[in-house]
């Protein structure tokens, strides 16, 4: 779908949800189009229309914020007659910006890619912006030239309900089940997903996993315009050869890597510069982050992790792992590791989904269960004092969503580690 740069200026707009996308879109509209607020929570600190008004008035365009679900919302049989209206703040984002971007997504490692080629793209003297489900909404950006550079992570909830949103360098990192209490079925979530590559222009590139047989089934299924490059994540470049940092040694890690390798293969980047910034990276907070180490003891804080998926490439490549996890098991998950891939370690769960952990885990590993973090963190303790191994990893990876105990995985990453260092000063 082609729109000129007036597609959301001078109309009637409607802007339904007024988190961070959807303050920034207000203010990045008020003055520009003839703009209307709704929230589901009628306290927010901002002027609403009447949901009566709103029944009546004949919207040019919707503004929806991706945390609404148009089937479980107060808007729910307004939205579905006005499908047609419905855009992100990524499609106006699209339709002003023509710059040069990059969207990443996948279930996993998004965050962590988007993060790392944003910090090469600094280093080698660019205006890069990181925006998206990571960084400042889209349209908060100011300055932005011709030479401004985007990255963008995006979610799977951003990109079901866009309609014009397209970048010129587009990733699907990985796909395993993931949101299907929102997105319904795994073919749904995929789909929006491949929206990334769906409206790609042949001037466009594609960059996906080689090995994921999601990804390959549904590439199969359509004929693309764009330059797709599938990445082989088993086998990195020479480049790698070259690093000193203990954070690539993941295998989920090592494939966020052989992307951002591809890609600046491809943009002709500085290697050495190139080199220089990936052993300077650290880490995202609470995504595998490694915030305790000495000769017996690793701690890993992956507070991030809601699904058995992203837990599991650090299990396979650590020994003596006391695992903690928790929260709300999303719908529709797997574990796949083997039962004598799950001899390296122990298993803990805090919280009160523990059958629904059991259930999914079978019969692979015992789960000691606790009422929670705290009493599961005192156990691993107790426990590593009495194995005495000469190294240890306690990793924190919840695999499941943090809304039944904490605001977000933020707080519950951020509540692991005063733990941590009580406990670390206490032994």
């Amino acid at each position: 779908m082609k729109v000129d740069r007036n597609f959301f200026l001078g109309k009637k707009i409607l802007i339904y949800g007024l988190g961070k996308s959807g303050i920034s879109t207000f203010k990045f509209l008020k003055k520009k189009s003839d703009v209307y607020l709704f929230d589901d929570n009628q306290r927010i600190n901002q002027k609403l229309i009447n949901f009566n008004q709103l029944l009546k008035t004949n919207f040019d365009r919707i503004i929806i914020s991706p945390g609404i679900d148009i089937s479980n919302c107060k808007l729910s049989s307004f939205l579905k007659k006005n499908f047609s209206k419905i855009y992100t703040d990524l499609d106006i984002f699209y339709s002003i910006y023509r710059n040069t971007s990059i969207a990443i997504t996948g279930t996993n490692g998004k965050s962590t890619t988007a993060k790392i080629f944003h910090d090469v793209l600094i280093d080698q003297k660019r205006d890069a912006r990181l925006i998206g489900n990571i960084g400042n909404p889209a349209l908060s950006e100011k300055k932005i030239s011709k030479k401004t550079f985007f990255v963008i992570e995006v979610s799977s909830y951003q990109l079901d309900y866009s309609k014009i949103f397209t970048t010129k360098y587009a990733v699907i990192l990985n796909i395993s089940t993931d949101h299907i209490e929102r997105h319904k079925s795994l073919t749904n979530y995929i789909n929006a997903k491949f929206k990334l590559l769906d409206f790609q222009t042949r001037q466009s590139f594609a960059y996906v996993k080689k090995n994921d047989k999601q990804i390959i089934k549904r590439l199969n299924k359509t004929k693309f315009k764009q330059k797709i490059y599938k990445v082989d994540t088993s086998s990195l470049n020479k480049t790698f050869d070259q690093l000193n940092n203990t954070y690539f040694t993941s295998n989920g890690n090592k494939e966020n890597l052989s992307f951002i390798l591809k890609i600046a293969s491809k943009l002709k980047l500085n290697s050495t510069k190139l080199i220089k910034t990936l052993n300077n990276f650290k880490g995202l907070k609470y995504r595998q982050q490694i915030i305790f180490k000495n000769k017996n003891l690793t701690i890993i804080n992956d507070s991030k992790s809601t699904s058995f998926a992203s837990s599991e490439n650090i299990l396979k490549n650590y020994k003596h792992i006391f695992w903690i996890l928790g929260g709300i098991p999303k719908k529709a998950d797997k574990f796949q590791l083997s039962k004598k891939e799950c001899k390296n370690f122990k298993a803990f769960t805090f919280g009160k989904y523990h059958k629904q952990f059991k259930k999914i885990i079978g019969n692979k590993i015992k789960l000691k269960k606790f009422n929670n973090l705290k009493e599961a963190l005192s156990e691993v303790f107790f426990e590593i004092k009495k194995k005495k191994f000469k190294k240890n990893t306690i990793f924190f990876s919840p695999a499941g969503a943090s809304f039944d105990s904490f605001k977000n995985f933020e707080d519950r990453g951020n509540y692991f580690n005063q733990l941590i260092k009580k406990f670390i000063n206490e032994n």
